[in-house]
């Protein structure tokens, strides 16, 4: 098993159970993810016996880099997990610090037609280990620290609650990787049962709402989770979690040409989210060769952008990151699948 996959709290108790005190855990975890060893032999702190038992029970390095594409400000990484299935994660470079996008799932079972992610059925959830990893190595290859961390990449986060909910502990732990709560954020395409059990999670960390839809019908055509929990249904959900929460919420909403870019969408999108501490976030469409819909024309961006803003709703345009290399929102899926 992979000692990444414990919090501290449970390296502490696995720690008692072996005989050693509490501050071992939390030297531990210095070793870890401060010193950012490769191997338990290199701990000098804790007793060898000890580490013996450790290294009887836990291994270190259970996914491995085996291709970076890499542009100016985007890195893309494949990753071979040790069943040989593959996972993307992206690194992006902002003024603010370096931001990665990882994946949560191999394959995604939420069937976003516009997703190129989702063609490919869930094969499993990753483990706590498998999604600390992805940030730690890509730390490694770029030879700096990491600030912000988005779980945004191939998979739905809350179809792997508890793991998710365990590496946000651990990358936001101050014997962690001190990745502070506000520079953490969670994607979901709406799981309404998982975003009221979030909002009871007392880590202040974001959370985007995977949207693009302002009515049931249309999101029911893109986003197959509608039919299970509706427009109503998630915003009451949403408003339940505000009321739980300080974060403003972001609702992301990809511009699909002549499908929901439309003067009426705009006007419908405004209507739904007014008065709440919220913002949206239009996403210009990443086309791949698998799938139909194409972008919107950048003059009805601007305008399906103004119309919201008109209605006095917060709104920025995503800036684009990684398009030729396909490392962009709603683009990643590993090339090893398609060979």
């Amino acid at each position: 098993m992979s000692i990444y996959n414990l919090t501290k709290e449970e390296l502490v108790d696995y720690f008692l159970e072996i005989g050693l005190k509490k501050y071992h855990a939390e030297e531990m975890f210095r070793w870890l993810y401060e010193k950012k060893i490769k191997s338990l032999d290199q701990i000098t702190n804790i007793k060898k016996e000890a580490l013996e038992k450790m290294k009887e029970k836990f291994s270190l390095g259970e996914i491995q880099i085996v291709a970076v594409e890499r542009e100016k400000e985007v890195n893309k990484y494949l990753f071979s997990l040790k069943d040989k299935e593959h996972v993307e994660a992206v690194l992006m470079r902002h003024d603010y610090g370096n931001s990665i996008c990882i994946s949560s799932q191999v394959g995604c079972n939420m069937g976003c037609k516009f997703c190129e992610s989702g063609r490919r059925k869930k094969v499993r959830n990753l483990e706590v280990g498998e999604m600390v990893e992805q940030v730690l190595q890509v730390e490694e290859d770029i030879k700096t620290r990491i600030s912000h961390v988005v779980i945004m990449g191939i998979g739905e986060p809350f179809d792997n609650f508890d793991n998710l909910l365990k590496f946000i502990q651990i990358i936001n732990d101050p014997k962690g990787l001190q990745i502070g709560s506000r520079h953490i954020t969670v994607s979901t395409c709406g799981i309404v049962p998982k975003i009221l059990e979030f909002s009871k999670f007392p880590y202040p960390v974001n959370l985007a709402i995977s949207l693009h839809a302002p009515n049931d019908l249309l999101r029911s055509q893109l986003m197959p989770i509608n039919k299970v929990y509706p427009l109503k249904e998630l915003m009451k959900a949403l408003k339940e979690y505000s009321k739980n929460s300080s974060r403003r919420l972001t609702f992301e909403y990809i511009l699909l040409k002549d499908i929901n870019d439309t003067k009426e969408c705009a006007e419908e999108l405004s209507k739904l989210i007014r008065g709440m501490n919220a913002y949206v976030n239009l996403i210009p469409y990443n086309q791949t060769e698998a799938i139909e819909f194409k972008r919107s024309e950048p003059f009805q961006i601007m305008k399906f952008y103004d119309i919201l803003k008109k209605n006095k709703i917060q709104v920025t345009i995503r800036k684009e990151f990684g398009t030729t290399i396909s490392a962009a929102c709603g683009q990643l899926r590993s090339k090893k699948e398609d060979v």
